[in-house]
């Protein structure tokens, strides 16, 4: 697939960078609150970095999935970027990413994304867009509320 699908969801957090960092990468929390991603952990003993291992799931339309992605960049209070695979890279591929941008003195917004390539894409395309994406901003949503109650406290 020569252009990928591309899909983002931005949300804008009444916090700073390193609030929305602290909450988007304690990963033992997220069964506490993220809809989407109901678990994360590092897999390769070597921390949130780049070339680590990550095991993560995934609930979307009442299923349950797993990959096992790997960290591509992990840069405090700016962005964590991980590449899952799907056989063996041809098939498809997914770059997800968290970007943090400070937008005034005391807001951020957050912007999860995802490119998606290979050849099985374009028959997914359309479950990814219309599922896939609800489930970006359901954790967009549900991490703006977790870091604004955090920040208020």
């Amino acid at each position: 697939m020569r252009h990928p699908l591309r899909l983002t969801a931005s949300v804008e957090i009444e916090a700073d960078p390193e609030q929305v960092w602290a909450v988007l990468t304690d990963l033992g929390a997220y069964p506490q609150w993220n809809p989407f991603i109901t678990e994360a952990t590092v897999t390769s003993g070597d921390g949130l970095r780049p070339g680590a291992t990550m095991l993560n799931s995934l609930k979307q339309e009442g299923e349950t999935s797993t990959f096992t992605p790997t960290v591509l960049q992990a840069s405090a209070g700016r962005e964590l970027r991980w590449l899952g695979k799907v056989g063996p890279g041809w098939i498809g591929d997914g770059e997800h990413y968290f970007v943090i941008e400070r937008t005034g003195r005391d807001t951020v917004r957050l912007t999860q994304g995802e490119d998606f390539t290979g050849v099985a894409v374009p028959f997914f395309a359309d479950s990814l867009r219309n599922d896939t994406l609800t489930q970006f901003r359901a954790m967009n949503s549900a991490l703006k509320e977790r870091v604004e109650q955090l920040a208020a406290r």
